[in-house]
């Protein structure tokens, strides 16, 4: 029998379709501790996580029996997949599994910053009535910097495209014919930043790719540039940020991750 622990939420049909696969025990623990993990991970030969459980150096090293790791998404930065490696520890991940959700979720973010949404929301529900305060910002004919154009890049690029937007993008890596059939220009990273009316980041988290966005690269941008994060925390340097936000170089941002989740300060909130 194959047992595998799963150490994060899951959707209740994909759990039960691991109950009904024959020549597997599946056990549901989601939220598990890492102390807890660490005790119960050599009775299991699998290991399904999200993001929120980081399998460490240590916690394979608990898992003796441990052959295969899923990852219910795409980014895998929270394994230590050089050393799933070398213990011979297979890691999987599900690139496409969330990329409409991922892809939905920052266009909403990015109208919802540039048309105020929250702040006259939290106004109404005071009972005030400030029409004017929030008229807020356009979509059409903004320049959008689209840094990253993987599957969900390029996704967001399809969406706004339908806004009206200018598109322009940096991948270092992208085929020209790519970006030329999504209609987006392939610009430099230093270009982008200087030409974006609003950033939005679809990067994995990677040594190259962390702080990314940080001061230096910030006073290349436009004076009040809309930035928008729903990639991975610390590609963009969070002390960075408030500081642009606090002086009106930045004028909004529209963030989905974090350095340390949950955070551990709140400045960005505030």
């Amino acid at each position: 029998m194959f047992r595998i622990l799963v150490a994060d939420s899951l959707p209740e049909d994909i759990l039960a379709r691991y109950n009904r696969a024959e020549g597997i025990e599946v056990a549901n623990k989601s939220g598990i501790s890492k102390e807890d993990l660490i005790q119960e991970l050599p009775q299991y030969n699998g290991l399904v996580v999200r993001s929120r459980t980081k399998v460490t150096a240590e916690v394979l090293a608990a898992g003796t029996n441990l052959k295969i790791i899923g990852r219910a998404g795409a980014g895998v930065d929270n394994i230590d997949t050089a050393e799933a490696t070398r213990r011979g520890i297979i890691v999987m991940n599900t690139p496409g599994g969330n990329t409409v959700a991922a892809t939905e979720h920052t266009v909403a973010l990015m109208l919802a910053m540039l048309r105020n949404i929250p702040q006259a929301h939290a106004s109404m529900r005071e009972s005030k009535w400030d029409r004017k305060k929030y008229l807020g910002h356009e979509l059409y004919e903004k320049t959008i910097g689209i840094v990253g154009l993987g599957k969900i890049g390029r996704e967001v690029a399809k969406r706004l495209a339908a806004f009206g937007s200018k598109l322009i993008g940096y991948d270092p890596i992208l085929n020209p014919d790519i970006a030329k059939r999504l209609g987006v220009t392939l610009v430099s990273f230093e270009e982008l930043l200087r030409d974006a009316d609003i950033i939005t980041m679809h990067v994995p988290k990677m040594a190259e790719t962390m702080n990314m966005i940080n001061a230096e690269s910030l006073s290349h941008c436009k004076d009040g540039v809309f930035l928008v994060n729903c990639a991975r925390g610390g590609i963009i340097n969070e002390g960075d940020l408030v500081a642009a936000l606090d002086s009106g170089k930045v004028a909004m941002a529209a963030i989905d991750v974090f350095q340390s989740e949950p955070p551990s300060e709140w400045a960005l909130a505030n």
